[in-house]
């Protein structure tokens, strides 16, 4: 395990990676019961789930106006840096949907080996500076985990897993929409925690 350009994980940082790989375990454990498939083989998708998926699709009204979950297209194993995965996650961050104010950086935290897969953590970093506060009393972080397979095709897409700083709902690329209040609800909570420390 190596780390760089940034200081060793913290205890949040750590708990968001727990939550991640074990999210990644119950994805390889249901593959396995339900496919008969171990870790080594990348996802089946059954027939029949097209059929349904599109069925879901024509059912529903068309005067509902939902937007659109926005993606991008992730790299490939092949391709994978963590240089172009901060680029990847940096244009990603770009499809959501923020008020100007609210600025990021982005930071490469640690590379784990596993016995299938490589993990590379990385952590995204918001606030919101001010003329009278440039330097934010709190941040609110979004914690990316890009898993590269050590045994699929190398032709195949990484598996990109999120997850937002005190929160514990593991999120996919594409299958959910931002919310700018997630990281809103953060920063006030630790101001708020910030207020009753005296120093």
């Amino acid at each position: 395990m190596t780390r760089t350009e940034c200081e060793a994980p913290d205890a949040v940082t750590q708990q968001a990676n727990q939550i991640i790989d074990s999210v990644i375990s119950s994805a390889y454990r249901e593959l396995s019961s339900s496919y008969g498939f171990g870790e080594n083989v990348h996802d089946p998708k059954p027939e029949d789930e097209d059929v349904e998926q599109e069925a879901a699709k024509s059912s529903k009204p068309e005067d509902q106006h939902t937007p659109e979950i926005k993606n991008i297209e992730w790299m490939t194993y092949e391709q994978f840096t963590p240089e172009l995965a901060i680029q990847k996650i940096n244009e990603f961050v770009e499809t959501w949907d923020y008020e100007p104010s609210w600025k990021y950086c982005t930071d490469f935290i640690e590379e784990v080996s596993r016995e299938f897969d490589f993990r590379y953590r990385f952590q995204v970093r918001w606030s919101v500076p001010t003329r009278r506060k440039p330097i934010p009393r709190a941040t609110a972080r979004v914690f990316f985990t890009i898993v590269v397979s050590k045994v699929r095709p190398p032709t195949e897409t990484v598996d990109v897993y999120y997850v937002f700083e005190t929160n514990r709902l593991v999120h996919r690329p594409g299958t959910s929409r931002f919310r700018q209040k997630w990281l809103s609800d953060i920063i006030e909570n630790q101001c708020f925690v910030l207020e009753g420390v005296n120093y």
